[in-house]
This record gives structure tokens, sequence and C-alpha cells, in this order.
């Protein structure tokens, strides 16, 4: 007897909408396929929180909003809707067409690494959000060790690396007005724990 491989159904983007308003848990879509979103760590979430509020006070009456794991994202060139651990992006907002609640023009993204998705963030994800033409700077931040990359546009096609190891190191981003210390966005972090 032959088995044959079981075929993976593929949404349209108006079905996975659809789909994900009748959920309760979060969904990523992917050119067609519908992925689960896992809940994260107390680490992840705390430092996604210390990078939030760090953003809040630093762009305090400039015109920009800041969007923590809710938030949902269009990338149209990629046919790909994601929820960025954090995103800030230039008032007016700019929203998918006909949609409230999905936007399209973030100018800074940061992700927090978890196991499962650290490679998916830096290979995939980067490469669909370095196709959104707001998009400015990027930055990695590892929850299970004290490492930042920020990835900061100068070009077209030009991205400049930066990394940080050092506790005492200073992050100063180039999109926004925000310069933080490492060792304040680790925090009360305690390494090893997750």
């Amino acid at each position: 007897m032959i088995m044959q491989a079981e075929e993976k159904k593929s949404y349209t983007p108006d079905e996975y909408l659809d789909f994900e308003g009748n959920s309760d848990t979060r969904h990523e879509y992917i050119n067609g396929e519908i992925i689960p979103m896992t809940g994260g760590t107390p680490e992840h979430n705390e430092i996604a929180s210390i990078l939030n509020a760090a953003l809040r006070m630093s762009l305090k009456g400039q015109p920009y909003s800041i969007f923590v794991a809710d938030q949902r994202l269009w990338i149209p060139d990629r046919q790909l809707y994601t929820y960025p651990d954090v995103m800030v992006v230039p008032r007016p907002i700019q929203r998918q067409q006909g949609r409230a609640d999905t936007i399209t023009n973030p100018v800074m993204i940061a992700e927090v690494l978890s196991k499962s998705t650290k490679n998916y963030d830096r290979d995939e994800k980067f490469a669909a959000y370095r196709t959104i033409p707001t998009f400015q700077e990027y930055l990695l931040v590892d929850q299970y060790i004290p490492h930042v990359e920020q990835y900061v546009k100068t070009d077209a096609h030009q991205w400049i690396f930066t990394e940080y190891n050092d506790m005492n190191s200073s992050i100063s981003l180039s999109s926004i007005p925000l310069e933080i210390q490492l060792a304040d966005l680790y925090e009360n972090i305690e390494f090893g724990s997750s």
C-alpha cells in the first residue's frame, strides 16, 4: 500500500483574517499557511516590556506610536502577517487597505529571540521586514545571554551590523532617538533560568 503525503491547505489572506479574528490565540500567516505563535517566557516578556518603557520615555511628545506583541503587521511583498515583539511606527499610522487592525509602516522593529524562533527572526523574517519601505532599524535581543544585534539601514540594499555583549555598553538607535544601556535592558533578568 502506498501512502500519499497529506496536502497542506493553503489559505487566502482573507481566510486567515477571518480565522484570526475568531481565534483565542495569535497566528502568523506565511504564504498561505497559518502558523500558531507560541507564548513567551517571563524573560522574553520582561525584556520587551523594558524596551517598550524606554521607548515611551524617549519618544514622549514625538510623532511615533509604539506597539508591543499584539499589533499585526502586513508585509505584502512576502504575503506575511506577523506580530513583532516591539514596533515603532511614525504617525500617521498607515493601515492595510480595508483593515483597522493591521499596520504597514514600522520604522523600527525589535524581536526578543527564543530558541524556536531565533533562526527565523534572523533570516526569513528579517528578509521580509527589509521589503517594507519605511523600515530602517532592526534589533535582535537574546533572552538567554546579554547579547543584542543591531541592523541599521544605510542605503537601499545596505545595512550596518553592530553587536553588543558588554553590560556596560550602550545601544544608540539611528532611526529614532533612543539610547539604552544593556544593563538597563536586561535589568532583573536571571540568565539560565529559562
